[in-house]
């Protein structure tokens, strides 16, 4: 429920312009803005433009016209991360000096056999910063957080993660690093996003303790699977979002998230689905997994 919400909210969509918006992403989309705007909070847009080798020609503004075609308002300008490096490189080089942060030479074949979870062989050797990727030391500790959807989660950072990457070997700053420092910077009081995010949260959570940021609370919404398996995404079967689809569109997202439109809001137009999704919108509601069929209840 959003009564306990403080009015101070400050919500935030953050896209990635590697590919368009598509269905998945209206979900996400939708939930953060309803759930500012339900309690009269600010919702920011951020554009999370790490990674120029991935990005689509013209997806950045696809995405704004695609948000405006669907009735979505943002408080204030749009924030680019790529205006952002020289913040992340104060950290990240406070962070190298005081012995928190080190070079990592590992390539990804010497990786391999550990499947993801950092073994720790560059810990102690000393690397100088350049051509190498750095790493945060981890903890031996586990963290946990309770998602207002998802319930309680646990990681132990050590055993599950290991030393994770801020800043990679080709000198892009990752994920973890830019989006806790942004949503800091930014005021996030509440971060509503993909459940594909939610193994994330304890790293950033991490961050935060170490930075001394105050964490914000978290919503993870439900991904929307595919019957094999694989999450609706720019690479998996997601068509683009188009302007005509708008209203059905809104339609099948707010009840993808558990929300029951009136059967007359059928022929309404965006701003009224928008204005009743404001007005009706219930936590409560949203499901904790969801998939494509489920999804297309009509």
């Amino acid at each position: 429920m959003t009564a306990s919400i403080p009015s101070s909210y400050i919500g935030r969509f953050a896209p990635t312009p590697s590919g368009y918006l598509h269905f998945g992403s209206l979900v996400a989309a939708l939930a953060s803005y309803l759930d500012a705007r339900a309690v009269g909070g600010r919702w920011l847009l951020r554009m999370e433009d790490l990674d120029p080798p991935r990005e689509e020609p013209g997806a950045q503004t696809a995405i704004l016209k695609a948000l405006e075609s669907y009735g979505f308002e943002w408080d204030g300008e749009m924030i680019l991360q790529s205006d952002r490096h020289d913040a992340y490189a104060e950290v990240l080089n406070r962070l190298f000096n005081q012995g928190l942060a080190y070079a990592c030479t590992c390539s990804r074949k010497q990786l391999e056999p550990y499947h993801g979870i950092y073994p720790g062989l560059c810990r102690n050797l000393g690397h100088a910063q350049a051509d190498a990727a750095i790493r945060l030391r981890v903890p031996e500790l586990e963290y946990r957080f309770v998602d207002r959807v998802q319930g309680e989660y646990r990681q132990h950072l050590g055993r599950e993660v290991g030393d994770f990457v801020i800043r990679r070997r080709d000198g892009l700053y990752a994920y973890q690093l830019a989006v806790v420092l942004d949503d800091a910077w930014q005021g996030i009081t509440d971060i509503v996003r993909g459940a594909d995010l939610l193994d994330s949260t304890p790293r950033q959570l991490y961050l935060q303790e170490l930075l001394g940021l105050t964490q914000p609370r978290y919503l993870h919404v439900p991904l929307i699977t595919q019957p094999d398996g694989h999450k609706l995404g720019k690479s998996y079967r997601s068509p683009p979002l188009t302007e005509d689809q708008a209203p059905p569109l809104l339609l099948r997202a707010l009840r993808a998230l558990g929300q029951e439109p009136a059967t007359e809001l059928n022929d309404a137009s965006v701003a009224e689905i928008i204005a009743w999704g404001i007005a009706h919108w219930d936590v409560a509601l949203i499901p904790r997994t969801l998939s494509v069929a489920e999804a297309q209840l009509s």
